[in-house]
């Protein structure tokens, strides 16, 4: 019995970079003006801090972002934390075709996270980075991509199970 696992987290550089920079941007006023930020209302107050909140929330929230794959005997297992609280399964027999494969998450997407295409000939993805995924065709016509970092190893555990899925050939 093979089992894959993989849990991958928003970790790029340019991301952290960017909202450093927007955490720059907005503090440095709120700095620079507090003797008069500090002798206003509560309202005016929170009015000052609102962008800094919302940086310091984005910062937090891209910290809980996490994508889990998990793949054994069963069928296909995902979470997508925070919005799955708990995993998403895929029997084999619900499949009809998996496989790995390069993907552009801008032109195909929209970008990385959790998508939903307009095209239903893409149907849905759940990537955090890079541009190789496991296409996931179910019978019902659905199409899922999971994104992956360890191409080599998913594609040798999907090569197990290939024959518990069930196609027009079978």
């Amino acid at each position: 019995m093979k089992i894959f696992i993989e849990e991958q987290k928003f970790t790029q550089i340019w991301l952290f970079i960017g909202i450093t920079i927007a955490f720059i941007v907005v503090t440095v006023p709120i700095v620079k003006d507090w003797n008069r930020i500090s002798h206003g209302s509560f309202g005016e107050i929170m009015n000052n801090f609102g962008g800094f909140l919302v940086i310091l929330f984005v910062f937090v929230l891209f910290n809980f972002f996490k994508l889990k794959t998990r793949i054994d005997e069963k069928g296909i297992y995902y979470q997508y934390l925070p919005f799955h609280f708990s995993y998403r399964f895929i029997s084999w027999e619900a499949i009809s075709k998996c496989y790995v494969r390069n993907y552009n998450a801008i032109f195909e997407y929209g970008d990385w996270g959790l998508k939903f295409s307009f095209r239903k000939s893409r149907g849905k993805s759940f990537t955090v980075k890079g541009n190789i995924g496991l296409q996931i065709a179910l019978l019902n016509g659905n199409k899922i991509l999971i994104g992956t970092q360890k191409k080599e190893e998913i594609q040798r555990t999907i090569e197990t199970y290939q024959h518990k899925i069930i196609t027009d050939e079978n």
